[in-house]
């Protein structure tokens, strides 16, 4: 009898009968070979929520390359940054594609940015990474890993904008003892379109601090999957979005407690104001067998300001063992408080001032993550300007 082939999370019996779900997240398809993966239909659990018609070709191979992305590097001085060819033996290690996009972006990159952090040095500065699109029409697909060596601490910021369709991964490998802390922003034009891997392996005691930020695009997709390679690994996933009227601004997290003593930690947040707005947060984290004293928690949370938008959240918990230390998870969808609003309003706020410090306070537990003033204030502007676009 044949063996079931399994891609995209189902799995497809010899005998051509029905394709059911997998039971398990990590019986999830993977390869760095785009031929590998079915081009996605839209009735798949992981592009159930995507608008495929806008990913301009990015899922089914007809999304050909015709630019490139400017990736501009400002170090750091003790920092190494690197243009390597793809058969350089550090690319891949930070995890392998696990959708037909990531694995496309591998497939199709031609050269690798590998920004490195030296061996027990803390840097003096953050480094900025600037991934700058194609342009409006263009595509292009890019690879870019972050690497701190063994008891390494730093800080980066991940910084993309400008227009066009953009596909990559970006690998955040953590080596024993490193302490690494990553913030991402997605401050694209309004036409632009994004779908993005983060490839995360953590080493014994690495501890990551990972930020997501995404406030540009017409189409945004991202999907942080961290894995752990030793005791001891530490991470904290945030996340903050803010979705205008038509935009599409995805975000898949998965951790895979693989190994035991580790912890995570995943808190996402997201407001949503104008007609066709759309929001997408799926959380999953498993707990395998081998991975006793686990301890989890992920946390959605999002704001609808007005009507006509949408926020889907799906937080997933899936526990192979009985000997962790704690796992939960929660998630959430509404309005604003009334008694929030009532309570400000009765000490003679306005209504419009009074909704403002609302979502002010709804995004403070996020933006107090971000330990780089300058990126926290010009993200606190930009949530300002777009209540004051609204009239919250």
């Amino acid at each position: 009898m044949a063996t079931p082939t399994t891609q995209h999370g189902l799995t497809e019996h010899s005998h051509g009968g029905t394709v059911i779900p997998q039971s398990s997240r990590g019986d999830r398809f993977t390869s760095y070979d785009v031929d590998a993966f079915e081009v996605p239909g839209g009735r798949e659990e992981d592009w159930r929520f995507t608008p495929l018609k806008r990913l301009n070709g990015l899922h089914n191979g007809t999304a050909v390359a015709s630019g490139s992305a400017a990736v501009d590097v400002k170090e750091s001085p003790e920092v190494r940054v690197e243009r390597v060819a793809r058969d350089d033996q550090r690319i891949g290690q930070g995890g392998v594609p696990a959708d037909r996009v990531s694995a496309q972006a591998w497939s199709a990159f031609t050269q690798a940015t590998v920004v490195t952090f030296p061996k027990e040095t803390k840097t003096t500065r953050p480094t900025v990474v600037t991934v700058t699109g194609p342009g409006e029409g263009g595509v292009a697909y890019g690879h870019v890993q972050l690497r701190a060596e063994a008891f390494a601490e730093a800080v980066v910021v991940v910084d993309y904008r400008g227009s066009g369709t953009y596909a990559d991964n970006l690998e955040i490998v953590a080596l024993d003892g490193a302490k690494l802390t990553v913030v991402v922003v997605h401050d694209w034009s309004d036409d632009a379109v994004h779908v993005g891997a983060h490839l995360v392996k953590l080493g014994r005691d690495a501890q990551l601090k990972h930020t997501v930020v995404t406030i540009g695009g017409s189409l945004v997709r991202v999907s942080p999957t961290v894995t752990y390679g030793d005791r001891g690994g530490d991470a904290d996933l945030a996340g903050l979005y803010f979705a205008d009227a038509d935009q599409h601004l995805e975000h898949r997290t998965f951790v895979d407690h693989a190994v035991s003593n580790c912890r995570s930690n995943v808190v996402y947040k997201g407001a949503l104001q104008g007609e066709g707005a759309h929001t997408v947060w799926i959380g999953d984290v498993l707990i395998r067998a081998a991975a006793e004293a686990t301890n989890t928690y992920e946390l959605n949370r999002n704001l609808v300001l007005t009507d006509g938008a949408r926020a889907d959240s799906v937080p997933n918990l899936e526990i192979e063992t009985g000997e962790i230390e704690g796992a939960g998870h929660a998630s959430a969808t509404g309005r604003f408080d009334d008694e929030q609003l009532f309570y400000l309003q009765a000490r003679g706020i306005p209504t419009e001032q009074a909704r403002r410090l609302v979502v002010r306070g709804f995004f403070h537990e996020v933006l107090q993550k971000i330990d780089v003033p300058e990126v926290r204030e010009r993200l606190e502007a930009a949530i300002e300007a777009e209540l004051q676009a609204v009239g919250a």
